[in-house]
C-alpha cells in the first residue's frame, strides 16, 4: 500500500504532563516564529512530565503561502520521522521566514514563486523531502482538523495561547518563558 492509503499524521506535541498548553502559530508570522522559539526552554523549564505543550497550526490568508507551508508542516508529520520531521521544517521556515513571506503581505520576490517552488525550497532548508506525502489527496482532513479546532476555541488569529482548554488573552510571544512556566506549573 502507499502511504497515500495508509498516512497518519503524529501530533506535534511534545512533554507528557497533565498540564496542556497548547500555542496556535501560523509557520510564518514573526510573532508565532518567536513563541516557537520558546518551545525546547518552556518544556525544560517546567519539566517534560508536568507539561505537554501541542502545536496547533493556525493559517491565516494575509501570509500569502500560509496554506502551502502548513501543509509542508502537516505532510512532514506523516513520514516515518513524524513530529521530528515536522519540526525540522517549523524551524527551517522559521529561520529562513522572509523567504517564504510576502512583502507587506502583498508585493516582493515570492509574487513569482509557485506553490512547487516553495516546496522545494522548503525541502532545501529543512532536508526533509516532503513533495510526495504533500500531494497526498486526503491531507487536507488534517488542516481541516487544525482549523476546525481553532474556530471552536475562537481562535482567529496567532499566536493565541491555551492552558488546559481555555485561551490566555494575556499570554504573548514577547512573554519571558519564565513567566510562561509560572502560569503553567506555579
Amino acid at each position: 500500500m502507499s502511504q497515500a492509503a495508509t498516512w497518519t499524521a503524529e501530533a506535534l506535541s511534545w512533554g507528557h504532563g497533565p498540564r496542556v498548553f497548547e500555542m496556535f502559530l501560523e509557520p510564518t508570522c514573526p510573532y508565532s516564529v518567536r513563541a516557537l522559539g520558546k518551545l525546547d526552554e518552556t518544556l525544560a523549564l517546567a519539566g517534560e512530565d508536568r507539561v505537554t505543550i501541542k502545536i496547533r497550526l493556525q493559517s491565516q490568508p494575509w501570509h500569502m503561502y500560509s496554506g502551502v507551508i502548513v501543509r509542508c508542516i502537516l505532510a512532514a508529520s506523516t513520514l516515518p520521522e513524524g513530529k521530528a520531521a515536522a519540526r525540522a521544517v517549523m524551524a527551517a521556515v522559521a529561520a529562513h521566514r522572509e523567504e517564504f513571506e510576502f512583502a507587506r503581505h502583498a508585493g516582493g520576490a515570492n509574487m513569482d514563486a509557485t506553490p512547487n517552488q516553495i516546496i522545494a525550497r522548503v525541502e532545501g532548508y529543512s532536508g526533509v523531502e516532503l513533495a510526495e506525502a504533500f500531494a497526498i489527496p486526503t491531507l487536507d482532513r488534517e488542516i481541516k482538523w487544525h482549523c476546525k479546532y481553532a474556530r471552536q476555541n475562537g481562535i482567529h488569529v496567532s499566536p493565541t495561547f491555551m492552558v488546559d482548554g481555555l485561551v490566555q488573552a494575556d499570554m504573548g510571544s514577547g512573554d519571558a518563558v519564565a513567566d510562561w512556566v509560572a502560569r503553567l506549573v506555579g
